[in-house]
């Protein structure tokens, strides 16, 4: 029997600043014409499991959207399909989802009606692709309680993970939360496969009781002893986007072959977006526009100079513009002869002509409001912000998302937050 998938998409992911003003973090572009959560849904739509709930919370209106009835990935039939499971919400505070593992005793009715024996969960906030079969059998085969997706990581990153301690058969032993220092090498990915018996007792002794709301820091340490949990090791590509470096670090990786992300090869679906009856036209090139080591999706103008960078669909560059180590997401356009460097747009922002946005530059005045977004340089512009002409923006600057020309009084100094106008 298929496992139902439990897909995790509630985050709000505040690391990654003003992109998520108005968007849970699953629904923030990726790679041109993609959205995060599009990762994940793929790998569904490849490993044939026919029923998904994704449970929603932060901001959802734009990720139920994209999802709808879940035809891009083939989620429609009599067998099948994908259903958003927002909190049941009510008069306390307490009505939200407190945890992932609170998520999923809040939404009980629902995977009861699925009568399942076996419950895949995921995250909708990682970019990967994953073959989630082989995970299934592998836990079918060593006849666990509870398998989890692991993958080793570098000791300098051990301090971002749930990190795994296992015995010589990849039995586990011992859990850390996000330690300082470790000699764990097996960091959780956030990917698990249950027993529907282990997760239903699980919830209703550990969450109902209030003992612990969340796999990672409270259910899986208490399982420890009582039920056997094994690992499952991953070796292909795997990236957390919780930072703007590392959401741009992502991105770049789709610009270069050797980075394990190939988003041709991966074959992920999404919904398109478009303004434009139908579908979008071919994107066209200037007679002095070039192009180095750049993703252009469908609808693009481009008739400036481009290097190093991600552009999503119906994105504008105007005569004599240089845009260089950027993302630029759906309906961004820059003005003529403006000079873009180590930059992240949103959707449908402007830059207007001969406006420098300096991005990148080490020993930089740090963003003191955005110091956890880890911007390392980078200039990050919200959705539907217009920038004036003829002006210069720092490094470490963030202009958040609904600004105004009449925000600007002039020159942006680093480390610098433009916030919109009152009114």
């Amino acid at each position: 029997m298929k496992p139902l998938v439990m897909l995790l998409a509630g985050g709000g992911g505040t690391r990654l600043g003003t992109l998520v003003h108005r968007r849970a973090k699953p629904a923030v572009p990726f790679g041109g014409p993609y959205r995060i959560i599009d990762f994940a849904l793929s790998n569904v739509m490849h490993a044939s499991l026919d029923w998904v709930g994704v449970l929603t919370q932060y901001k959802p209106l734009s990720l139920m959207s994209h999802i709808g009835v879940g035809e891009p990935w083939n989620f429609q039939g009599r067998h099948r399909g994908v259903r958003i499971l927002p909190p049941r919400t009510g008069a306390e505070a307490s009505d939200w989802y407190q945890g992932t593992a609170d998520a999923f005793w809040q939404n009980m009715d629902f995977m009861e009606s699925k009568r399942p024996e076996h419950v895949l969960v995921l995250s909708g906030d990682h970019i990967y692709r994953m073959d989630y079969r082989r995970m299934v059998e592998d836990h079918l085969a060593r006849r666990a309680d509870v398998t989890i997706a692991v993958m080793e990581v570098p000791a300098e990153d051990c301090s971002r993970f749930g990190m795994i301690h296992v015995d010589a058969h990849d039995t586990v032993v011992r859990f850390e939360e996000k330690p300082a220092k470790t000699d764990a090498k097996l960091a959780s990915m956030g990917i698990y496969v249950f027993e529907w018996s282990c997760l239903s007792q699980a919830l209703r002794e550990i969450v109902a009781t209030k003992q612990g709301t969340d796999f990672g820091h409270d259910v899986m340490p208490k399982l420890l002893g009582s039920k056997r949990l094994v690992v499952h090791r991953f070796a292909g590509y795997w990236r957390d986007v919780g930072t703007i470096a590392s959401y741009f670090q992502s991105n770049m990786d789709a610009l270069d072959p050797r980075s394990g992300l190939d988003l041709d090869r991966w074959e992920i679906c999404t919904r398109e977006e478009t303004d434009l009856p139908g579908d979008c036209p071919p994107s066209r090139f200037g007679r002095v526009s070039a192009c180095e080591s750049v993703l252009v999706s469908a609808g693009c103008q481009i008739d400036g100079t481009v290097c190093r960078a991600v552009l999503s669909p119906e994105v504008r560059i105007g005569k004599g513009a240089r845009v260089e180590n950027a993302v630029l997401m759906h309906g961004v356009s820059i003005g003529p002869g403006a000079v873009v460097h180590d930059v992240i747009m949103d959707k449908n922002a402007r830059v207007g002509a001969a406006t420098v946005i300096d991005g990148g530059r080490k020993g930089a005045a740090p963003n003191a409001e955005y110091k956890k977004c880890d911007l390392q340089g980078m200039v990050v512009i919200g959705k539907d912000v217009r920038v004036p002409e003829g002006i210069r923006l720092g490094s470490n600057v963030v202009i958040e998302s609904g600004v105004t020309e009449k925000s600007f009084s002039g020159d942006v100094p680093d480390g610098a937050t433009v916030k919109p106008v009152a009114g």
